[in-house]
């Protein structure tokens, strides 16, 4: 109901309001001037420069290479020299943590740091180059920030380190950072990582001496009925149970001692019970979920992923802070030097547990380690409780207790520990991971490109011809921009040419296979039909907007276009954008990536509205525009269209047939152009048309094309005077 009021608001929409849009795509400009860009610099730590903050970690040096691979398909690292006695030395290497493993942060974006070792493995600084993490830009100073990666110093990449926990053997535990532990948890991870793969590179760690657990494979038919206590009681299901006197005890020494501390009668009481287990084995998660829940779980698990189940009472594992987006920062997996933690899309309420004996929880959750992760189900694992003490408004402490899980042998082939073989590269495992996607999206591409070649054929059809443009349409949007964030944008073309212009090398690019399969699609359709076909087929936006437009026609919102003068005039906007937006990638590549945020596209696809507001407003105003005006940002605003167009004139092909009467008399096409694409001589103006192939329908209907209704009118005239004709030879013979 509420619906459709709002739907019989807008159909009624007056022409005093509509003659306003004129102001409202200015505003737009202005909006984004006057609040984007603001927010944008709120939001975005300006990333500093590397080189400075090597000299100043190396003092003594002479001379600083260029960042280079160690070996092929090694990471990028710069070598530091010194000049002695003795010639020339190495004293050391600095590499960024983006280039080597880019791990998400709390902003669902890594945080790149300089990290600095010795040649015997010995941290010598860790510095942030660039972070887009509001928790810290919000109000944390950044001496907190430099305090944090100053603990570095002087440690081992050959040990292990951890953010917080109690002091336990064999592990460097290093100070939060309060207000920011899942920031500075993950920050954790990029340095040791990093270190870790630069130091094997460098052969400062032999990984060759490394033992290596193979994946193991689960039995998925081994099955057997149980209780309670006899899962629990043979391994099958773990447990963390921690009384108040442990929690009290891990905080002794520390400001948050005496805080929350329980009294003596208080001591053995109860804080928290934790049962834990690997729950997509079946002789567990059948008994515990039932066949239907477990069967369910099962069906959403994609291949390569693992499904853990927490039962908990006392402390929630998942914590009161938990929002939509974020991290659950109480809880994470451990597992050889990865630690995994989840976000509310791996998480799952499980309503109930079905066997017999279990006693009763008060939370009961299903949490998803994605494939990503590479998490081994023939490796042991333990499950990290984080408990956090208050100690101010804004200052707590925190300590972590873990528990130990081991798959037991009869639910898995569990292969002999074997020595590592030569690890893929980076792309490798990209594609290799993304290999489904691929597929997909290459069958998608022959689709096009048949649809194309075999054009005169389809629009014969309309009626199939547009159900199957618009089913493309939502293909487009649901899986290339929405599942897989394959949205091209400018900030690649200026990425690509700046890669030109130095050091280039593929691998920047095939790092995300489907934004290269994307590019080199875009790259052969413009070679052949110019820029129309990544713009009206495989642009996420772009179809986002043409199917809401779609569907504004369909229930008759009224629709406004600008003047013919008006509109080639606004086509120039775009150009203009594209080249300021050059003009500051010439500069700052970083800057321009900034301000290409007049592209909708990171908040509509690749954050999924799920940022700032002004951000959100922005883009939800560029499609409520194309309501009334279709695709109103592509053909006004879009500096990637911009580029793409400009190989119009190197195009080989012009499928799109035209007559001598088109334009002059006949003005049909340019009037059922959706996009004014059409001039008003009746030539189609290459750089602007989307190949949406209406006009092709127009061309061959003879109920619709004016030439064609005079020539079929001749047609029958000529087939009537030959029928009289014919019938008076008859009469006379």
């Amino acid at each position: 109901m509420l619906v459709s009021k709002i739907f019989g608001v807008i159909t009624r929409f007056s022409k005093n309001t509509i003659s306003t849009m004129r102001v409202a795509l200015t505003q737009v400009l202005v909006l984004f001037l006057c609040v984007i860009m603001p927010a944008q610099a709120l939001f975005v730590s300006p990333p500093k420069d590397p080189m400075p903050l090597i000299k100043e970690i190396f003092a003594d040096q002479t001379r600083i290479s260029d960042k280079q691979v160690t070996k092929e398909g090694g990471p990028l690292v710069w070598t530091v020299y010194q000049q002695g006695d003795k010639g020339e030395e190495i004293i050391g290497y600095a590499f960024e943590t983006n280039d080597i493993a880019r791990i998400p942060a709390y902003s669902g974006e890594p945080v790149n740091m300089l990290v600095a070792i010795d040649p015997n493995g010995i941290y010598l600084g860790a510095k942030v180059l660039e972070h887009h993490e509001p928790i810290i830009l919000a109000g944390i100073p950044e001496s907190k920030l430099h305090a944090f990666t100053d603990q570095y110093d002087g440690l081992n990449v050959r040990d292990r380190l951890k953010v917080g926990g109690n002091k336990t053997e064999n592990v460097v535990h290093i100070d939060g950072l309060s207000g920011a532990t899942v920031t500075v948890m993950v920050m954790n991870v990029g340095i040791v990582k990093s270190a870790t793969i630069v130091a094997r590179a460098l052969g400062i760690i032999s990984a060759s001496q490394e033992a290596i657990q193979p994946m193991g494979t689960i039995y998925p038919e081994v099955f057997e009925k149980s209780d309670w206590n006899t899962l629990t009681g043979d391994g099958s299901i773990r447990k963390l149970y921690l009384n108040r006197k442990t929690i009290d005890e891990a905080f002794v020494g520390t400001a948050a001692e005496h805080v929350d501390e329980a009294s003596s009668e208080q001591k053995q009481e109860l804080f928290a019970e934790i049962y834990f287990a690997q729950v997509n084995i079946p002789t567990i998660g059948r008994n515990l979920l039932g066949d239907s829940e477990y069967d369910y779980v099962m069906g959403n698990l994609k291949a390569g992923e693992h499904a853990i189940i927490l039962m908990g009472t006392g402390y929630s594992f998942k914590g009161s802070g938990y929002v939509r987006g974020a991290i659950f920062d109480r809880i994470q997996v451990l597992q050889n030097n990865n630690a995994f933690s989840f976000r509310d899309l791996d998480h799952s309420r499980v309503p109930d547990i079905y066997i017999d004996g279990a006693p009763r929880f008060k939370e009961r959750s299903i949490f998803i380690v994605r494939q990503h992760h590479e998490f081994n189900p023939a490796s042991d694992w333990q499950l990290e409780l984080l408990v956090r003490r208050q100690t101010g408004p804004l200052d707590s402490i925190f300590t972590s207790f873990k528990a130990e899980y081991h798959t037991l042998d009869k639910y898995l082939d569990r292969p002999a520990l074997i020595l590592p073989e030569p690890e893929q590269t980076l792309v490798q495992q990209v594609w290799q991971e993304k290999e489904a996607e691929v597929i997909i999206l290459i069958i998608l591409l022959v689709i096009v490109v048949m649809s194309l070649f075999f054009q005169d054929i389809l629009v014969r059809h309309p009626t199939f011809m547009h159900n199957f443009r618009h089913l493309f349409l939502i293909i487009t949007v649901v899986f290339i921009g929405w599942s897989w964030g394959g949205q091209l944008s400018i900030v690649n073309v200026f990425t690509f040419l700046q890669a030109l212009m130095s050091d280039f090398s593929w691998d920047l690019f095939l790092l995300d296979p489907v934004i290269f399969i994307l590019w080199g699609a875009a790259a052969v359709t413009m070679l052949l039909w110019g820029r129309a076909v990544y713009c009206g087929w495989l642009c996420p936006f772009g179809a986002l907007q043409e199917l809401m437009n779609i569907f504004a026609r369909y229930i008759k919102i009224p629709q406004f276009e600008f003047p013919w003068a008006v509109h080639e005039r606004l086509w120039a906007i775009k150009y203009l954008i594209l080249l300021a937006l050059f003009g500051l990638s010439m500069e700052s590549l970083s800057l321009a990536e900034h301000f290409a945020e007049i592209e909708p596209f990171k908040t509509t696809f690749l954050l999924k509205f799920d940022r700032e507001w002004p951000f959100i407003l922005y883009a939800s105003a560029l499609l409520i525009i194309n309501i009334f005006n279709r695709k109103f940002f592509c053909r006004y605003l879009c500096p990637l269209g911009a580029a793409l167009s400009t190989s119009n004139s190197i195009r080989l092909f012009s499928w799109l047939r035209r007559r001598p009467e088109c334009g002059q008399p006949c003005k049909t096409c340019a009037k059922e152009c959706e996009i004014q694409a059409i001039n008003p001589d009746g030539e189609i103006n290459m750089r602007e048309c989307h190949y949406c192939l209406d006009c092709q329908v127009t061309y061959f209907n003879e109920e619709k094309c004016p030439s064609l209704k005079k020539s079929a009118r001749k047609k029958a005239r000529f087939a009537q005077q030959n029928k009289e004709t014919a019938i008076e030879i008859t009469e006379v013979a």
